[in-house]
């Protein structure tokens, strides 16, 4: 009787607690304010908590809530914690940045080390740390919890995980600050606004939210995954049972595969994926036979497939050394020691398309590199179509793109952090409907404001040139949400912009420069939340007057060292009709002058008003560019 006593009193004394997935080794908390640690336990459980040898305690409260404020710690550490029987160590105190919207947020390093990479791998800084929370959505409520993750510090190994714009961010602010930098990362590519939003800031928009409702039956969200799944399994079935090149007596990739009798096409590019000018789905076969010369042979290379449309698998001599699953990342690969011999090599591509538009994207690198030696693989190749499928239509749906879904599950549970600010990359998903973005993100800003107070610092950055380039569209969507995304700027308090219009790629809506993404958030949060004297910003559109058949345009002070330049491209004027033409502009000490020799009324300026404006370069000594904008208002 008395060993059992004993033992429910050991087991007692080390009853456990449990802590959110993100307190753990090597977090980051917030500097110079009292910081909230909580978790759960058993009802009414002691909790004690031991931080630089002063001892706090507390009792679970009957649903085995529990909860210590530790006192305001100046930047720096290591430092320690044990809660019960949990230790957690390596602890820094720094500043927070919450990293969200979608995937160009969430864009890893590692897709933009072709332009960084010795940078990269020179880089490490145990003072930033790192932790990616995992994709969830809820549609009942508000999460406590998110699924523990792990926090790192910079290491040239851990970096390609990391964030590219959170990264470059952080290093730009602590260089320049010298304080500890965390980034807690909660991004999901293609999500749209809404899904970050909670259910009571949506109450202004009751379609959004009966999508909600619709989605808070588990069974039906069950069935449509499944369904989705089921549908992409049977697709791929038949393409992998009806594909020539995998089920013929000699595989396609084989080396040595005798492909004389293929037809030929110029690669990059897309004119063998069509029929009647009709995009085709199925399976589609590519072979390039190149020349090694013999000091190369054997040795190690890098490849470049550049961009496909939708997914590939390559090979070289028949070895397989990459594939990709869907259309977006660049293909990197490495070609391993002993693969490429002296002489003729062949590189074969397996190219699947599910839902129409399959290509290999033009302006991206096709090339293989040694180094200090590289070999082309743009121009004739041979190729052969496997199957022809119909087009994946799918049965699923994307629940992680559903009003108030990601709030709940990766949002609501970041409630107790203190955190120094947001950086938000988004907007993409929402072109299509940006006449309700100002409402969707003022929503979205006033609710995380009032999870983490009222002055909260909101960085948004503005959508980057992407398309074929224009200097001029009567209607662009693009456009359009820049416009909003400049507007929410200066309308609400606390808030600040990175203009991106010159840092895009106009065959990908993931451009790679990165860096300077980074670098121009940080710029804005020096200025806003550091207080440095700087200029933060490009030229910001203050006003405009009408000179006869010019208009003379104002811009904000502190903004306004532009550039000089006799020619700027990018500006256009309207007349009474509304229809915009491109003007001459050119700068006038702080202002822009625009005239129009075809318009001697003009009532309107548009400035970049296009998806990729590429050409237009208003800019302050400062280097930066001006936000695309309209005088319309």
């Amino acid at each position: 009787m008395s060993f059992l006593l004993f033992l429910f009193g050991l087991t007692g004394a080390f009853a456990q607690v449990r802590l959110p997935g993100l307190i753990g080794d090597n977090m980051l908390l917030q500097r110079d304010t009292p910081v909230k640690l909580w978790g759960w336990a058993a009802s009414n459980e002691p909790v004690k908590l031991i931080f630089e040898k002063r001892t706090y305690n507390t009792v679970a409260d009957s649903a085995g809530n529990w909860e210590i404020l530790l006192p305001a710690q100046k930047a720096g550490g290591p430092h320690h914690l044990v809660v019960n029987n949990i230790e957690i160590k390596n602890i820094l105190f720094g500043d927070l940045w919450l990293c969200s919207g979608q995937s160009n947020m969430e864009t890893p390093v590692s897709r933009v080390i072709t332009l960084f990479g010795e940078e990269i791998r020179q880089y490490a800084n145990p003072n930033i740390r790192y932790v990616k929370i995992p994709l969830s959505y809820n549609f009942h409520a508000p999460q406590q919890d998110v699924t523990p993750c792990k926090w790192v510090d910079v290491t040239p190994e851990t970096a390609p995980d990391f964030s590219a714009v959170a990264y470059f961010f952080a290093k730009e602010i602590y260089e320049k600050t010298g304080v500890p930098v965390g980034l807690i990362n909660s991004s999901v590519g293609g999500s749209p606004a809404e899904a970050w939003i909670s259910e009571e800031a949506l109450q202004s928009f009751p379609a959004l939210l009966n999508d909600k409702r619709i989605c808070e039956s588990d069974e039906y969200v069950s069935a449509m995954l499944r369904l989705g799944a089921l549908s992409g399994q049977r697709w791929n079935e038949v393409l992998n049972a009806c594909d020539e090149g995998l089920n013929g007596a000699v595989k396609w990739y084989a080396s040595g595969y005798d492909d004389r009798a293929w037809q030929t096409t110029d690669l990059p590019g897309n004119r063998w994926g069509k029929q009647n000018d009709r995009p085709l789905n199925g399976v589609f076969w590519f072979r390039k036979t190149i020349e090694i010369p013999s000091d190369r042979e054997n040795q190690p290379a890098d490849l470049y497939m550049g961009r496909i449309v939708n997914s590939d698998s390559v090979y070289v001599n028949g070895i397989f050394v990459g594939t990709t699953s869907y259309q977006y990342p660049p293909r990197n690969y490495t070609i391993p020691a002993n693969v490429l011999r002296a002489g003729k090599n062949e590189i074969t591509v397996r190219l699947v398309c599910p839902a129409g538009f399959p290509e290999f994207v033009r302006d991206k690198p096709y090339k293989i590199v040694f180094n200090h030696h590289e070999i082309s693989l743009e121009g004739e190749w041979k190729y052969r179509t496997g199957a022809i499928m119909p087009a994946a239509t799918g049965g699923g749906i994307a629940f992680q793109y559903k009003p108030v879904g990601l709030y709940n599950a990766m949002i609501a549970p970041l409630r107790n952090f203190t955190f120094k600010g947001a950086l938000w990359y988004q907007g993409e998903a929402n072109t299509g409907r940006y006449d309700e973005y100002y409402a969707l993100m003022s929503a979205l800003i006033g609710d995380w404001r009032g999870l983490w107070g009222n002055t909260f610092p909101f960085f948004i950055v503005q959508l980057p040139n992407f398309m074929e380039p224009a200097l001029l569209q009567q209607h662009s969507n693009w456009a359009e949400l820049r416009n909003v995304q400049l507007k929410l700027s200066q309308t609400i308090p606390n808030t600040a912009l990175a203009v991106t219009i010159d840092l895009g790629e106009w065959n990908d809506i993931h451009p790679l420069n990165k860096k300077d993404v980074g670098k121009r958030l940080a710029l804005q949060a020096r200025k806003l939340v550091y207080g440095e004297n700087i200029v933060g910003e490009g030229p910001v559109y203050q006003s405009c007057q009408t000179e006869g058949n010019k208009i003379v345009l104002s811009f904000k002070e502190g903004t306004d060292d532009l550039l000089p330049a006799d020619e700027l491209k990018g500006f256009a004027v309207a007349g009474a009709d509304g229809i915009y033409r491109l003007a001459k502009a050119k700068t006038d000490g702080k202002k822009v002058i625009v005239l129009s020799d075809e318009i001697t009324r003009p009532v309107g300026v548009r400035y970049a008003w296009a998806n990729n404006p590429e050409g237009a370069g208003l800019r302050n000594t400062a280097g930066l560019p001006a936000s695309p904008f309209s005088t319309e208002e």
